[in-house]
């Protein structure tokens, strides 16, 4: 049975029972479902705001992982972009000089990659400007990358050519300073042996006993060995590449053939006084483009500065030449 409620009622001094209508009642279950409303949805709201679900959590976990990576990402780039400078810097200013290439221009270098809409297919995201940036980044490093790969190669070749040409240039004194007597004429103004007249004396003059052994002074083709030049004697040519050549006159006999391959240090003939000499002696001439020039300055391969110093000293003086 329901329990009947009552009320004191004051003014008769008696009980008196409570009656429930039909809207006392409906009025009672709208506050109750009103009120349960009102609180589910400001635990709701609270539980939302300062609680995360199971799946946000989850989500929370990934994007600071992405972070995360994509801040070791930047760091990685940017490593690799002040490397890659580096060797930009040593390619432009020591490789491409050296080697008298032109340097790459920073602008050619670190050009962007063309397309205007490249990067549209990362919008929408809430991300967009990052992952652009961030593309754009790559892009350009790689082609960075491919530059100074092409640049490398480019050198690569150019090294090759320089290690043949600073082989082949006569760098190195025709006979050994052990084997010599005395320098007896430089490049220049010299007399004549014969003649007694002031006259060009094209070569060097190298003092030595009969039979003293003569090197080539670079690597080369041996295009001469004969004695039908007038005045030389039994002489050999060799021609070095570059423009180069190397003669060796008044020998006594040869050690080579012609269109023998040489190399630098090489034995190919011995000292003698054949064609116009006045005395056993090596006349020793260098052609740059058929044009003769001094010989004293390619024997930086084989003489000390102090050496060098003492050779300037004794080609210098105006003397009779051997020849």
């Amino acid at each position: 049975m329901p329990k009947v409620k009552y009320y004191y009622d004051s003014e008769t001094l008696s009980y008196k029972k409570i009656k429930t209508t039909k809207t006392t009642v409906l009025k009672y279950v709208s506050v109750y479902l009103l009120g349960s409303a009102l609180f589910g949805f400001l635990f709701i709201l609270i539980g939302s705001t300062y609680f995360e679900s199971p799946r946000e959590k989850s989500l929370a976990r990934e994007l600071q992982n992405l972070q995360m990576q994509f801040e070791v990402l930047n760091k990685t780039m940017e490593n690799a972009e002040n490397v890659l400078s580096n060797i930009e810097e040593r390619d432009n200013n020591i490789y491409r000089i050296y080697f008298e290439a032109n340097p790459i221009s920073e602008d050619k270098r670190k050009a962007g990659i063309g397309g205007v809409n490249r990067y549209n297919k990362f919008d929408g995201y809430d991300y967009s400007y990052l992952i652009k940036e961030s593309s754009k980044r790559i892009d350009i490093l790689q082609k960075r990358m491919i530059i100074q790969s092409k640049s490398l190669d480019e050198i690569t070749k150019l090294a090759s050519k320089k290690e043949k040409l600073l082989k082949s240039i006569p760098a190195i004194q025709p006979i050994n300073n052990n084997d010599l007597t005395r320098i007896a004429s430089g490049y220049g103004k010299r007399t004549d042996p014969f003649t007694k007249v002031l006259k060009m004396h094209f070569g060097m003059d190298f003092t030595a006993p009969r039979g003293t052994p003569v090197y080539a002074t670079g690597d080369g083709i041996v295009r001469r060995v004969d004695s039908r030049s007038s005045g030389y004697g039994k002489h050999i040519r060799i021609d070095h590449g570059y423009g180069y050549t190397s003669l060796y006159a008044h020998l006594y006999k040869y050690n080579v053939k012609r269109y023998q391959k040489v190399k630098r240090g090489d034995l190919i003939g011995y000292v003698g006084s054949t064609g116009r000499s006045n005395a056993p002696h090596l006349h020793y001439e260098i052609f740059k483009d058929k044009v003769r020039i001094n010989p004293v300055n390619f024997y930086y391969g084989n003489l000390t500065a102090r050496e060098f110093d003492e050779l300037l000293k004794q080609t210098s003086v105006v003397n009779q030449s051997l020849d």
